[in-house]
């Protein structure tokens, strides 16, 4: 007989919360992440389960977690339950609790949350994710086709010792037909009920770096010096001025109505001439979501110029992170990029792109699957009347390295309405990230319907 949900929603509180202890952050630099800790913890989880399981390392501390139950059916379709391990830096000045305490915090309305650093991105997932696989082997449950659980590395700085390599160069390791990973799954209520949305693609990151050629010269002279470092300014600014035209589409207009915002807002945040204006009477965190889910956005991260405090720089660098809206390719972001900096310019730069092997395109997942019957009829036993739809992630996630082979991948999950999206949303990558136990509770059920709706 099996745990009651009460019992394996104790064990995910009590796996995320040692997870956000474990402080596996990742700065961007080759020696951070420190994924090992959790990957060893899993492992020793694993090994008690006695089932197929193998770490990946791809660099030293970089390591990856691979287990696999075996269906009863060879010919019937993988599940892959992905979640990663890695979180991102933490200032502890900006929290009203310790981020890597793992706490259990009980709110002002009586909500009891766990606080620390990965609680929303992602680790409440990747813990549940974890608790729901464990159960179905502890229990001897074999569904038709494989279950896949994979705890992956360096999601936050791009998957390069993560899921990219691991794909590329170990696939049989983690060889499925479907994925569930990040984000989905956060319930809003309007005039027409219940909407939950859930992930079938994202937005393409095409990072670029500027270089701002000038002349040297002595700081104590600057009258009409050619100092890289202002025409650098000047760039950043015409960047940051930049208006995108919308790109209004069926997905986007379905994800609008769900809001419950309104039929005058609702219009106007559809209509392309209008939106602009509207998205100024959003709360600030669902305006910037709003925004970056129809337009392509240039934003102007990392500057660097000069070498010396009394010497006019002769170069100045810029680091700009592009997403591009489905459709547009590496091309059209140089393209617009050369157009935001202007011919008067234009002379005095260099253009180089930063990831020169961004795929031509960036495929989005089918909702006419199994797999996403299965996760809407999964979210209805606890929404009923929910009306789950297909939406894009603003940020990249590890499901377009198994999208770029066919693989149906969404971002999934199901949470509490004791959150609204604008505060979810805020709750990424911020201060006092948190996640309430329902939520916790509700996810690993969901998990555990999924597998039964897909195979049954």
């Amino acid at each position: 007989m099996g745990a009651t949900i009460e019992q394996l929603g104790g064990e995910t509180v009590e796996l995320l919360q040692q997870m956000i202890r474990n402080q596996c952050v990742n700065d961007g630099t080759p020696e951070s992440g420190h994924e090992h800790r959790t990957a060893t913890l899993l492992r020793d989880e694993i090994e008690q389960l006695g089932i197929d399981h193998e770490l990946i390392e791809v660099a030293p501390g970089r390591t990856s977690l691979v287990a696999r139950h075996a269906g009863t059916d060879p010919t019937a379709p993988a599940l892959c339950l992905m979640g990663h391990t890695d979180v991102v830096p933490a200032s502890p000045e900006g929290w009203r609790h310790d981020p890597f305490g793992g706490e259990i915090i009980v709110a002002s309305d009586g909500t009891p949350e766990v606080w620390g650093r990965g609680a929303v991105d992602m680790l409440n997932l990747t813990s549940s994710m974890f608790v729901a696989f464990r159960e179905i082997v502890r229990t001897g449950k074999r569904h038709p086709g494989d279950l896949v659980y994979f705890a992956v590395a360096d999601e936050e700085e791009g998957g390069a010792l993560g899921a990219k390599d691991i794909v590329a160069n170990s696939w049989d390791a983690v060889r499925c037909d479907y994925v569930l990973t990040e984000y989905g799954g956060t319930p809003s209520v309007g005039a027409d009920g219940t909407t939950v949305l859930l992930t079938t693609g994202e937005k393409q990151a095409a990072p670029f770096q500027i270089t701002v050629h000038g002349t040297p010269g002595h700081g104590s002279m600057p009258y009409a010096t050619d100092n890289a470092l202002v025409k650098a300014a000047k760039i950043v600014s015409r960047i940051a001025e930049h208006q995108a035209d919308p790109l209004i589409d069926e997905m986007f207009t379905e994800r609008i109505r769900s809001l419950g915002l309104g039929d005058d807002l609702t219009a106007r945040l559809i209509d392309p001439a209008a939106i602009d204006d509207a998205l100024a009477e959003l709360p600030t965190d669902l305006a910037r979501n709003v925004h970056s889910c129809c337009h392509t956005t240039f934003s102007s991260n990392v500057m660097r110029a000069g070498r010396k405090g009394n010497t006019v720089p002769d170069k100045a660098t810029v680091w700009v992170d592009i997403r591009l809206r489905p459709g547009e390719n590496k091309y059209d972001a140089e393209r617009q990029l050369r157009e935001i900096i202007g011919d008067d310019l234009a002379p005095s730069v260099d253009v180089e792109a930063m990831r020169p092997d961004l795929p031509e395109s960036n495929p989005f997942s089918s909702t006419d699957t199994p797999m996403w019957d299965a996760l809407a009829d999964s979210i209805r036993m606890a929404y009923p009347d929910a009306k789950v739809i297909p939406s894009l992630v603003t940020g990249a996630t590890d499901a377009r390295f198994f999208r770029q082979r066919g693989v149906q991948a969404y971002g999934a999950g199901l949470l509490s309405n004791k959150v609204s999206l604008p505060e979810f949303l805020r709750r990424f990558h911020g201060n006092d990230e948190r996640i309430d136990i329902e939520s916790l509770q509700l996810t690993t059920q969901m998990w555990l319907d999924v597998c039964n709706r897909l195979w049954h």
